[in-house]
């Protein structure tokens, strides 16, 4: 049984950190791992044609320490969904995704990511293919519909041919996309969450994996979900405010609570830093995904204006990662 699988048969539930572009690559993935064993992380979207032409490595290394790590794939192209696939397999990812959810418009002008919420065809023809060639779960992650789609009609349908086709589970994000007129930012916020129907989706499909995404802040709002859904994926609200990710072990997959010395995490970081500038790297890859640790500690702010400024400066070394953790009065350990 593959891990979601073992999650339904068990009754556990999983926690992911939503895919995000331009945030969710392999340093914010290393930092996040950090506070969280067992959360289950996204890259960014991967175009399958980006996989098949450019530059595979940079496009799908990681570091061993991040899995399970799910790769999410763009396209629509079942042939070439599938070759990209072939050669991430060499890769072992824990998971292979399907975007089926970005409004962006770089996604539009390439005919996927939400559009494909008007075409559910398309996309159980890809399904089909990828779980035809994949060793680990393929899964989708979708809106509950775009523009003038009523979410009621076509969210059924479109779970109906996914759960056909075989996907081993299916991540909705609660709202509609609008395609035009609004900002991907903008459709983050602005068409209204659903949470209603994706429970009642997931009341009606009680043998299929679901989880939901949108809007969830913290914890506590998770946990209210997973009294109905299999899984919660947090976003931004993870991203902005890392620490959260300390209590996921605990709060969500039952582990003893651990503390993490906070000047374990420093050193981590600060010798994974120093393996990434070595390898030509730049610090301040690593350290802008770490501007969301110690919200609302005093010394926060310093905290994040050296990791902001100090680690673009030429030259800058990991010695920054320990000044900022210097800035803020912490407490000793995080829960993780």
């Amino acid at each position: 049984m593959n891990f979601y699988e073992k999650a339904r048969v068990s009754g556990k539930k999983i926690f992911a950190v939503a895919p995000m572009i331009d945030w969710t690559d392999r340093h914010c993935r290393y930092l996040h791992r950090q506070l969280s064993h067992h959360a289950l992380l996204y890259t960014e979207m991967v175009v399958a044609d980006a996989i098949i032409h450019g530059p595979r490595e940079r496009l799908l290394s990681y570091d061993p320490a991040e899995h399970p790590v799910a790769l999410q794939l763009g396209g629509s192209d079942a042939g070439k969904l599938g070759e990209a696939l072939r050669i991430a397999a060499d890769y072992g990812y824990d998971e292979i995704n399907l975007n089926v959810g970005c409004p962006s418009d770089r996604v539009q002008s390439g005919a996927f990511g939400a559009c494909l919420m008007r075409e559910p065809e398309t996309v159980e023809r890809a399904v089909l293919e990828m779980k035809r060639i994949s060793s680990v779960p393929v899964t989708v992650k979708c809106r509950i519909g775009v523009d003038d789609q009523e979410p009621l009609e076509v969210l059924p349908d479109f779970l109906r041919r996914m759960i056909g086709a075989g996907a081993d589970a299916i991540w909705i994000h609660a709202r509609k996309a609008w395609l035009q007129g609004l900002s991907p930012k903008e459709n983050r916020e602005i068409p209204p969450l659903d949470y209603p129907l994706v429970h009642a989706m997931k009341r009606e499909n009680p043998e299929v994996f679901l989880g939901i995404n949108g809007g969830i802040a913290d914890l506590d709002h998770a946990a209210l979900h997973l009294e109905i859904m299999d899984g919660v994926m947090l976003g931004r609200a993870a991203y902005h405010n890392t620490t959260l990710l300390a209590d996921v072990d605990c709060r969500v997959y039952g582990a003893s609570t651990q503390a993490l010395d906070t000047n374990v995490l420093r050193d981590r970081m600060m010798a994974y830093a120093e393996r990434h500038i070595a390898g030509g790297g730049k610090l301040h890859h690593v350290t802008k995904h770490m501007v969301g640790l110690f919200q609302g500690l005093p010394g926060a702010r310093r905290f994040r204006q050296i990791l902001s400024t100090d680690s673009n400066r030429p030259g800058a070394g990991p010695d920054i990662i320990a000044a900022a953790f210097g800035a803020v009065e912490q407490p000793q350990s995080m829960t993780a």
